[in-house]
């Protein structure tokens, strides 16, 4: 298995520090990480030549909504043009009859729902930069699929949690809040909207959805949810009667 990591001034690997830890992968070579980037073609068709996958999924993205409207060109840069590079390099290096490809899409794309429970008929309607780049990255991946007979397919990707959540995303923010209060480190917890509905998964359901979409016969584009919906509300009181504490 391979990786790409963005360099960073403080080369940070907390979500995958624990593969490092196991003899099973980094010690025999089974995860290698190579340094590139979204933003770089060249890297991404140095990569791929000398990899020579046998399939990619792009999981790769600027994907918080709220700073998408602060850092717009940005994730269009990323999350549109870097599926778009992604699929290129592809092409260039000559793999499009032997790649098969994921790309990571997303339920934002949706936006303004027309109607529910979403399924892939339903029309897009984005409401955010970071949906709207999203939407290019599925048709662009639908094109190349179509124009070059190329094995690419989308999961449009409902909210998916584990313990490896970015700490700025609800789930993340409610539990470490509710645990420091619960220490004492923290007298309260701030929310926006806690009646907002969200269908929420388990990341490695949902992983497991992606392989699966890239061993089929045919490349095709599905929706990866669990058809169940629940507020943030019941987010938060879940989370304090696991504490065993009252909500005041």
């Amino acid at each position: 298995v391979h990786g790409i990591i963005r360099r960073s001034s403080s080369f940070n690997l907390g979500r995958i520090h624990h593969l490092f830890d196991d003899p099973k992968t980094h010690r025999h070579e089974e995860l290698r990480l190579h340094y590139g980037d979204l933003t770089d073609s060249t890297n991404l068709v140095k990569i791929i030549s000398e990899i020579k996958p046998q399939e990619i999924y792009n999981l790769g993205a600027m994907s918080h909504v709220k700073v998408s409207f602060e850092l717009a060109d940005y994730t269009a840069e990323v999350d549109a043009l870097g599926t778009l590079r992604i699929l290129d390099a592809i092409k260039t290096c000559n793999m499009e009859k032997t790649v098969r490809f994921y790309q990571a899409s997303t339920s934002e794309m949706y936006g303004k729902v027309v109607e529910i429970p979403q399924t892939e008929k339903t029309p897009f309607y984005p409401r955010s930069p970071y949906g709207c780049a999203k939407l290019y990255a599925y048709w662009i991946t639908v094109n190349f699929r179509e124009a070059y007979n190329m094995f690419a397919c989308n999961g449009i990707l409902f909210n998916h949690e584990s313990p490896r959540r970015g700490e700025t995303f609800v789930t993340r923010k409610v539990t470490r809040t509710v645990a420091k209060i619960k220490l004492g480190i923290q007298p309260e917890l701030h929310m926006g909207n806690i009646n907002a509905v969200r269908d929420w998964g388990h990341a490695k359901d949902f992983v497991e959805a992606m392989w699966l979409m890239v061993q089929s016969d045919k490349p095709s584009d599905y929706v990866i949810a669990t058809n169940e919906v629940h507020t943030v509300r019941e987010l938060i009181e879940v989370c304090f009667q696991h504490v065993d504490m009252p909500i005041v």
